[in-house]
């Protein structure tokens, strides 16, 4: 909205032009998400917490959780979203269908997580919904999504899919482009919520991979850069740096209350959504595959998760203490401080190695 007064203003005030430059507006977007989510997570944590609105804790898993995480008030992704989306509201070009399609995964995912987070703290169970229900909304909000983004985003790109380290691999993916988004933006959402699981454990990633981003969807944007990287140019894809630049914003005012000890938990809310969005980002900048390598801790979480399930059904064994794998680090007496920042730790490195992904063509 301030995006289109300031524009508007231009002829009479030059210096206004400034806000037509995609790095001006993707600071003012990630300060501003940031300072939205500083001002309300106080007042926000204090109601929740007078309304004993808190996600019960996994009896199976670390005792020290069940003594130090009991009580704590959850569903701070709604913190995260109303940071993010008033942010995007007045930086955003909100004519861009890129924004909308980014847009509309993160309401819809978020939307889902907190119908699984409201019946968690309704039941006092750490079960929610159940998972073939998740997936089958999350599947429908993709679904929808893809179709405003063929529809309105004039996407030619759409059915191509870029191999980094590679110039001209390319694979047409025909119509079976639908599946893959399909996994790339539900598997994105679901590996992000298996890592929320620690104080800031998922948080910092998140930052760290919507960083890595904000700069691919800038150069992704630019004909020029693009070109001279090698990589597919997208028209409009520049605008989703703003996007990114809220997100980031959102995330560093949030982990501000999430730091261990953490006042308050993202939830579902937050972890379906932005792990949504992430998936979205991915696609409209087609680094689907780079999205894996610089959020490869939310695959290695995803990935335990899986191994330990069909383990334990074909052998009956588990190769983990506990899955996801970060748990199994505390199970066998890691402090979850030190888990949380070796983590961090690697997702420093696997954001660099993305990264470089850009020029290594």
């Amino acid at each position: 909205m301030l995006y289109y007064l300031f524009i508007s203003l231009v002829e009479n005030f030059s210096f206004l032009n400034v806000f037509k430059y995609l790095t001006v507006r993707t600071g003012l977007a990630m300060f501003t998400s940031m300072v939205i989510v500083f001002i309300i997570g106080g007042p926000f944590i204090r109601f929740f917490t007078s309304k004993k609105i808190h996600e019960p804790i996994r009896n199976d898993g670390p005792k020290e959780h069940v003594i130090k995480k009991i009580g704590t008030p959850t569903m701070g992704g709604v913190l995260i979203l109303l940071g993010l989306f008033l942010s995007s509201l007045l930086w955003c070009d909100l004519a861009n269908p890129l924004i909308w399609f980014i847009s509309f995964i993160t309401f819809s995912f978020g939307l889902i997580g907190a119908f699984d987070d409201i019946k968690k703290i309704r039941t006092n169970s750490s079960a929610g919904i159940s998972l073939k229900i998740k997936i089958v909304f999350q599947i429908i909000a993709t679904l929808f999504g893809i179709f405003i983004l063929y529809l309105f985003g004039d996407f030619n790109e759409i059915n191509n899919l870029y191999f980094p380290f590679f110039k001209n691999l390319i694979i047409n993916l025909g119509w079976f482009f639908v599946p893959f988004y399909l996994f790339v933006i539900v598997g994105s959402s679901n590996a992000v919520n298996l890592t929320d699981g620690l104080d800031g454990l998922a948080t910092v990633p998140v930052i760290l991979v919507a960083g890595c981003f904000a700069f691919i969807s800038y150069v992704a944007g630019n004909v020029v850069f693009s070109d001279y990287l090698h990589i597919p140019y997208i028209d409009g894809a520049g605008e989703v740096t703003v996007f990114c630049g809220a997100i980031i914003g959102a995330c560093l005012g949030f982990l501000w209350f999430n730091a261990p000890p953490a006042k308050i938990f993202m939830g579902d809310t937050g972890s379906l959504a932005l792990g949504g969005s992430l998936g979205a980002v991915g696609i409209i900048t087609k680094h689907e595959i780079v999205l894996a390598i610089t959020g490869g801790l939310f695959v290695f979480e995803a990935i335990s998760v899986i191994v330990q399930v069909v383990s334990f059904k074909l052998t009956g064994k588990r190769i983990f203490k506990m899955a996801p794998v970060h748990h199994h680090f505390e199970k066998k007496g890691w402090p979850e401080s030190t888990v949380v920042i070796r983590f961090w730790i690697i997702s420093i490195i696997l954001a660099m190695i993305g990264l470089a992904t850009l020029k290594l063509r």
